[in-house]
């Protein structure tokens, strides 16, 4: 501030010298000998005066606001907009349709829908983010599902705005913590993945289909266009886990990076203020499907699950990053062993690659930052949802007589998951890095 201010006093005084000349020699060829640079030099001023308010790159490293280096160190916030099975502990009702199936089954769409509402209030709250935010962390990503800004069905309600409504909510309290906010669409129209990640019907159909296609440009417009002016916002990570290894490559991985600039042409529309995370296929693994950077704006992200923590496993990613001068980053990482995540984080820190591990809260587990304990009775939950229910008859014969009793366990676990009865687990957060206070 007192170099910006040494400055403006230094025009000041040229400006007023200038205005005091005689007027003989304030002549058209003084003017353009001493105003132009003048104002050129007024122009530079206004430029480099000026801070940043968002986020930005500069070939391999994120920038933040400060003009320096931002290394990414976060979470991820799964299981809130996006449930997952095995976070609840079901084998094979693994996405949130399956999930949201058991719980219509057990006790009914009416006492399902208050669940869910309730869900979505208690699973992420302000004190969460607030702990993050205490033990170190400077960002997080959040995945959600296209239907939260749509009129489908989805955990209980529907809403072209109801998306909006939960998440403003965690942005502002990410804002009054001055933790950054990337958004990860982690179920796209029609399905990006194939697989229960993205609550689709068992294939990509979402690079088939046109339709899909535009509705998920159309969201990404609408939250760029909400978004674009929202400094605590990191950027947009436009698909989760794209074209699972199921599928015949050959074919669908040729249709993601046109997908990806149709996208980013909207996004671009609306905001040109915020990064662009473009993941790779198969998991985020695979960067063959990239050709030159078509923004100045773009990070490249990549997975890594159960891999010998070494720099071979990422090397591609790295050749990648310097070969285009863009950055590239790691979007999910972790559930393992204590060891294993410090060796990793430390390695993605030595290469100066960003990271948001894999999860933040997750029940009865100690591969993760925060843990909550199974509710009483929530094993009869977990029971119903592992059978077999093809039929009405098999369902009706495998439902607990006592559906108070479910009523209860459900409960437990909306009391359970919040933040005040979550144990963090202490050898995984140091594992990162992190430090409770």
């Amino acid at each position: 501030m007192a170099l910006f201010s040494w400055k403006l006093m230094s025009v000041s005084y040229f400006a007023s010298c200038f205005l005091f000349l005689p007027h003989s020699i304030q002549s058209f060829t003084m003017r353009s000998t001493f105003i132009l640079p003048l104002f050129i030099f007024l122009a530079a001023l206004h430029a480099t005066a000026q801070p940043t308010r968002f986020i930005s790159v500069k070939k391999t490293e994120i920038i933040g606001v400060d003009g320096k280096p931002f290394h990414m160190v976060g979470t991820n916030l799964g299981n809130w907009l996006v449930p997952e099975g095995y976070m609840f502990k079901f084998k094979h009702s693994s996405s949130p349709r399956l999930i949201q199936e058991v719980l219509n089954e057990l006790v009914g769409p009416d006492a399902a829908n208050v669940f869910w509402k309730k869900y979505l209030d208690n699973y992420i709250t302000r004190e969460d983010i607030r702990y993050l935010k205490s033990i170190g962390m400077n960002s997080i990503r959040i995945p959600f599902h296209y239907k939260l800004f749509t009129n489908e069905d989805y955990l209980g309600g529907r809403g072209e705005k109801r998306g909006f409504a939960l998440m403003d909510r965690v942005v502002q309290w990410c804002k009054q913590e001055n933790l950054y906010v990337l958004l990860d669409m982690h179920c796209a129209p029609g399905g990006q993945t194939g697989d229960n990640i993205d609550d689709s019907w068992g294939y990509p159909y979402l690079f088939e289909n046109a339709e899909s296609q535009q509705l998920t440009i159309d969201i990404w417009r609408k939250i760029a266009r909400h978004y674009k002016n929202e400094t605590i916002i990191l950027g947009y990570d436009l698909l989760n886990e794209p074209i699972a290894h199921f599928f015949d490559a050959t074919v669908l991985n040729p249709l993601l990076e046109p997908l990806y600039k149709r996208i980013v042409k909207a996004v671009r529309e609306e905001d040109k203020n915020h990064l662009i995370f473009l993941g790779g296929a198969q998991w985020n693994s695979n960067f063959k499907v990239f050709g030159s950077p078509f923004d100045s704006k773009l990070v490249y992200t990549f997975h890594k699950y159960w891999t010998p923590a070494t720099i071979d496993v990422i090397q591609d990613y790295i050749d990648f990053g310097n070969k285009y001068q863009v950055p590239i980053y790691c979007g999910e990482t972790g559930e393992n062993t204590d060891e294993w995540v410090m060796q990793f984080r430390k390695l993605m820190d030595e290469q100066r690659i960003g990271w948001h591990f894999w999860p933040y809260k997750k029940m009865d587990n100690t591969r993760g930052i925060v843990s909550f304990p199974i509710p009483e009775g929530f094993q009869t939950v977990m029971a119903f949802a592992d059978t077999t229910r093809t039929t009405f008859e098999q369902v009706r014969k495998v439902s607990p007589s006592d559906r108070k009793a479910t009523l209860k366990a459900l409960d437990g676990f909306l009391e359970n998951c919040l933040f005040k009865n979550c144990t963090g687990n202490k050898g995984y957060i140091e594992a990162l890095g992190f430090k409770e206070k």
